[in-house]
């Protein structure tokens, strides 16, 4: 079995030791989701109460109108990887820099951005793990000042390998050296209940690990990396079969990604499209009722 990694996640009294630190660029990732009957849910930025008060030096990255394809049929589908090398060039940031992402509201956003992030070709994405509320409580320093941008040249190259697309998923069904990981909750994976992306259920072959049982519902910091390992029992992991989480619109399914990098798995691609794009293709296969469920 892998090595869990311990350089993902950093706490309070790190990043206030490198506050004005050029090497280290802050971003607030804060958004709220308003989830909906069916389709993809609606979004609440946070970039107002950025502009009231943030950690000193953070810029404001917002989720979707940043780090999104907005001409892609399928919402929330990752922007291209120049778009978000030009945007990384204009907030200063470099492939070598170090990034620490922390927001507000819903805990996934936090963690596709890191994704959005790594997948581009960043080369050091943390996540401060108690996130805003924990140093707005420990009375840490807080400003309303616009950072000073110093434009850079962001020019990694992306890392493909950590995204899935479609035919990868296609491809998968009944091939039991890949593992599928359905990351909503179980009533959606059993197709009984709760917000629908285009039909109800799930992919065939598929383990239900819902995102929300990896964190700490009070904190939204992640469970300890043997909590973790054991809320991934279901899926039968071994370090050598390829996994692939998906969930609606690829938001969830970053969490669990995540989470699997936390644990020190490497072989994870994430869906991008998820059930937005699978669904919207009548012939692709989706299956309810029970089996595989956590």
């Amino acid at each position: 079995m892998p090595e869990p990694r311990t350089d993902l996640l950093v706490e309070p009294d790190w990043l206030e030791a490198h506050l004005g630190d050029p090497s280290v660029h802050v971003f607030d990732c804060s958004l709220t989701r308003v989830p909906q009957t069916s389709g993809a849910s609606l979004w609440h930025s946070g970039r107002e109460d950025w502009e009231k008060a943030h950690i000193p030096g953070a810029f404001y990255l917002h989720m979707i109108d940043d780090l999104c394809d907005a001409t892609s049929p399928v919402p929330l589908t990752l922007a291209r990887q120049e778009t978000v090398a030009s945007l990384l060039s204009e907030f200063g940031v470099t492939p070598d820099a170090t990034i620490v992402l922390y927001g507000s509201g819903s805990f996934s956003v936090v963690h596709r951005v890191w994704w959005a992030l790594t997948v581009c070709g960043a080369g050091d994405v943390r996540i401060l793990d108690s996130g805003w509320r924990r140093w707005l409580e420990e009375g840490r320093p807080v400003e309303a000042d616009w950072p000073v941008i110093r434009p850079a040249v962001f020019d990694a190259k992306a890392r493909d390998s950590m995204s899935a697309t479609r035919d990868d998923v296609a491809s998968a069904l009944g091939d039991t050296s890949i593992c599928l990981i359905h990351s909503l909750e179980s009533e959606q994976f059993l197709g009984t209940g709760g917000q629908v992306y285009g039909r109800a259920g799930r992919i065939p072959g598929s383990v239900n690990v819902p995102a929300r049982c990896l964190v700490n519902p009070e904190t939204g910091c992640f469970l300890p990396a043997s909590e973790l390992a054991k809320a991934f029992e279901p899926a039968g992991l071994d370090g050598r079969r390829k996994i692939i989480p998906y969930c609606g619109g690829g938001i969830a399914a970053s969490t669990v990604f995540l989470a699997l990098t936390l644990l020190g798995y490497d072989n994870v691609s994430l869906y991008d499209g998820s059930l937005l794009e699978w669904t919207s293709d009548p012939a692709a296969p989706m299956v309810t009722g029970p089996e595989n469920v956590t």
